[in-house]
């Protein structure tokens, strides 16, 4: 059995979780999010309880595989409509700096021309100061693409480390031609 798919997802209060046919909805005070799971699968509300419970019908590798994945999945949007999800950028370099400009994000790193990057809907995206970007949203999966998009802008380098990178990201710095 499956340590995390056998473990029940609470529903803390002020979230409702609706399970109809292949389809799992989850409503709460940051949005609403709905996920179709697999076959492999079924899903189960206890009311009583205020659980969610996974289960699956065979003892197949792939069944066991969407048993976990599917309770995480789940666990995932419940926290992220109570909660919601947060992935804090740090730009680093002399004259870069990012800003909003409408529905759009735009950077300054280092090449000719400015980087736009429209912002998805569903998510919040700030810039606090010109050298700092937050990403938030209630989908964890679009949180963080979102953030790995920006970064991948310009990743940080290794011998300066001028680059966008998560905040409190640790990047080795090689020593140049010199240092040898």
């Amino acid at each position: 059995m499956s340590r995390i798919g056998k473990k029940p997802v609470e529903i803390p209060g002020g979230v409702q979780v609706a399970v109809s046919d292949r389809v799992v909805s989850v409503e709460g005070p940051l949005g609403k999010l709905q996920i179709t799971h697999r076959e492999e699968v079924s899903v189960a509300l206890d009311d009583e309880n205020k659980n969610v419970l996974v289960s699956r019908g065979t003892n197949e590798r792939e069944a066991r595989a969407y048993h976990g994945l599917t309770r995480s999945l789940i666990q995932n949007m419940v926290t992220g409509v109570k909660e919601g999800y947060v992935k804090r950028l740090e730009i680093v370099g002399v004259g870069y700096q990012g800003q909003i400009q409408g529905d759009a994000l735009v950077l300054r790193v280092g090449f000719a021309n400015e980087i736009s990057k429209k912002i998805p809907q569903g998510l919040d995206v700030d810039c606090p100061d010109q050298t700092h970007v937050v990403v938030k949203g209630c989908n964890k999966q679009q949180v963080g693409q979102f953030a790995a998009e920006v970064r991948a802008v310009r990743k940080p380098e290794p011998y300066k480390g001028k680059g966008i990178r998560y905040e409190g990201e640790l990047v080795k710095i090689k020593p140049g031609k010199t240092a040898t």
